[in-house]
């Protein structure tokens, strides 16, 4: 059916297609501080302007795993392409709040599109082993994108060139998976025929389920809330906020990249209750240290998170097998709205610590340290509750079978 597929031309465009995602993610978090500054906005305006990205995420993203069999892969590539080129625009020529809220929404929607069709695609070019070994390739891109980003911000930023010249950048992947994906002939879907949509939603409502769908809003914002926010609570730390990030993600990357042996000896709930523990340790340290140790505790960090996201979505696809594509659709949609909504809170949390610190007499650099200490106490509450969740999903699923390695289908 695939035979006179050119699957090296459209796995290298989604991988292309996730790396543009990744520099929406790591540049933008790069030009924050410009941004306000530029714009004269508070933290909690550049919070709902950060919610955009994770608001646009979940939303195409659903709507395309529905469609995609009637819509087609090449056709939702197409729409993640117009999507991804207006949000980059508009925010180049941004004139205000109002059209960085709209433009960021667009390059949101742009970036679950390629979830949407990239995801299946993969599986329907490969099968059995080749299958899991392409899609944890196309997956590696996500972190590893995001360290590319943060270091060619970092360089950018300390070159001072402004965040327009930045955002430039990002439509660099986007050309160049366009350019891959044009003209070519896309994989047929393979529609699935063995469980019924009814078995779907009958799934999502069950206690495995519905305790995924809790932890999930939770493991996603304690990933990415000190990643999207690093360049301002960490900004005034003796440490390079930016390069904290690359390594961070760097550090993601090569541990997705050994998944496999971790998840098989640790089983899914073991690697979900370590990764709480370490990330718990992580964010609060972050709280405490200054200077060159920041960087010791990125990597404690990283490796906290690292599993988070494939193994909740792998963990769904394991437990709540009845809840297929769809569940594994929604779980994924779940961390990406929760991040959405928690983006403008961990904005006023940085506002109110600002405020506090000042009446108590704290000014500039120092103030703005205090400030985002404080702030990554706060968000260290994420994984202290999934440490208390996880113990419980521990024991509940002990007499469980065994886990095997589930590849991860989303980041």
């Amino acid at each position: 059916m695939n035979e006179n597929i050119n699957k090296s031309a459209l796995f290298n465009g989604s991988c292309f297609a996730l790396i543009t995602t990744a520099f929406t993610f790591s540049i933008r978090a790069g030009i924050l501080p410009q941004l306000g500054e530029d714009f004269g906005l508070s933290a909690s305006q550049l919070g709902f302007i950060n919610s955009m990205w994770f608001l646009g995420f979940p939303i195409s993203m659903i709507i395309g795993g529905i469609v995609y069999h009637s819509f087609g892969a090449k056709n939702i590539m197409r729409v993640a392409f117009v999507a991804h080129t207006l949000g980059i625009l508009l925010t180049i020529y941004a004139g205000g709040y109002t059209t960085l809220l709209i433009s960021t929404l667009f390059i949101g929607f742009g970036n679950g599109c390629t979830e949407a069709a990239c995801n299946p695609m993969i599986a329907d070019m490969y099968s059995g082993v080749k299958m899991n070994k392409m899609l944890n390739r196309f997956h590696m891109w996500f972190p590893g994108g995001i360290m590319l980003g943060a270091i060619i911000s970092n360089v950018m930023t300390t070159m001072n060139l402004g965040w327009e010249a930045q955002m430039w950048i990002t439509m660099v992947p986007t050309v160049i998976y366009a350019v891959l994906f044009y003209g070519k002939a896309f994989p047929k879907a393979k529609v699935e025929g063995a469980t019924s949509l009814g078995n779907n939603f009958k799934a999502l409502f069950s206690p495995v389920f519905l305790f995924l769908f809790v932890c999930m809003s939770l493991t996603a914002i304690s990933e990415f809330g000190p990643q999207q926010w690093v360049n301002i609570v960490l900004a005034n730390s003796g440490a390079n906020a930016m390069i904290i990030l690359a390594l961070t993600t760097g550090v993601m990357a090569v541990a997705r990249f050994f998944a496999g042996p971790v998840v098989e000896k640790l089983g899914q709930t073991g690697v979900l209750l370590a990764g709480s523990i370490l990330a718990t340790i992580g964010i609060y340290l972050f709280s405490m240290v200054t200077g060159g140790i920041a960087y010791f505790v990125a990597i404690i960090f990283a490796l906290g998170v690292a599993y988070f996201w494939p193994v909740m979505v792998g963990a769904v696809a394991q437990r709540v097998p009845l809840s297929g594509a769809l569940g594994m659709s929604i779980i994924g949609g779940v961390g990406m709205f929760s991040t959405a909504i928690w983006q403008p809170i961990i904005g006023g949390w940085i506002d109110s610590s600002r405020e506090t610190m000042r009446a108590e007499g704290f000014s500039g650099d120092e103030l703005e340290l205090m400030a985002g200490q404080e702030t990554l106490q706060n968000m260290a509450l994420f994984p202290a509750i999934l440490i208390v969740l996880f113990i419980i999903f521990f024991f509940w699923q002990k007499n469980s079978k065994k886990t095997e390695m589930v590849s991860p289908v989303s980041h």
